[in-house]
């Protein structure tokens, strides 16, 4: 039996790579997270057509067995924003039988992407001067392990809630042994 202590996790887990969502149409996507959001894009890819890709050896299309979405043709776009998120856009143009509304933070799937801004007040403005849906807040938090935190969420054009959040050191990096992100 090895004396060696077992690792916690993913063997060589280093970080995360990127974040994904789903849009109606990479120009779409694109033109928002660039023009909206600052985003620089790095990479469009595709389309990928399960019809016109190689079967699995088990027999199943290539987007059923490698991205668990039978019949798939999609597209997809690679954004940079900020120094630290890479964001991947999916577009599908196959299945047609799909959901077309993101699922709710509720929902199981839910989901949501935040970026942390140096003035909240000044970036909700420019998110209402540009005509999104900005949830109300800011949720203010004073007390616990998030004490000096100030949030507020809002929509991208297809639906996809993201959040904005502010602070300069939140109560719980105190004592936290896992360094936090500075840029």
């Amino acid at each position: 039996m090895s004396s060696q202590p077992k690792s916690k996790g993913i063997p060589g887990l280093q970080h995360v790579d990127h974040v994904a969502l789903t849009v109606p149409t990479l120009k779409q996507g694109i033109e928002f997270y660039e023009n909206v959001l600052g985003g620089t894009l790095l990479y469009q890819i595709g389309p990928f057509d399960a019809s016109e890709l190689p079967r699995a050896s088990d027999g199943r299309d290539w987007s059923a067995a490698h991205i668990n979405v039978a019949g798939a043709r999609v597209h997809i776009a690679m954004l940079q924003i900020g120094p630290n998120l890479m964001l991947e856009l999916f577009e599908y143009e196959k299945p047609k039988e799909r959901r077309t509304e993101p699922p709710r933070n509720c929902d199981l799937g839910g989901h949501h992407i935040a970026f942390k801004v140096a003035d909240l007040d000044a970036a909700l403005a420019y998110l209402r001067d540009r005509g999104l849906k900005v949830m109300d807040g800011p949720i203010v938090l004073d007390d616990g392990p998030c004490a000096g935190l100030r949030v507020n969420y809002f929509l991208d054009p297809f639906g996809n809630q993201l959040e904005l959040v502010e602070y300069e050191q939140q109560a719980f990096e105190i004592d936290s042994p896992v360094a936090i992100y500075r840029p």
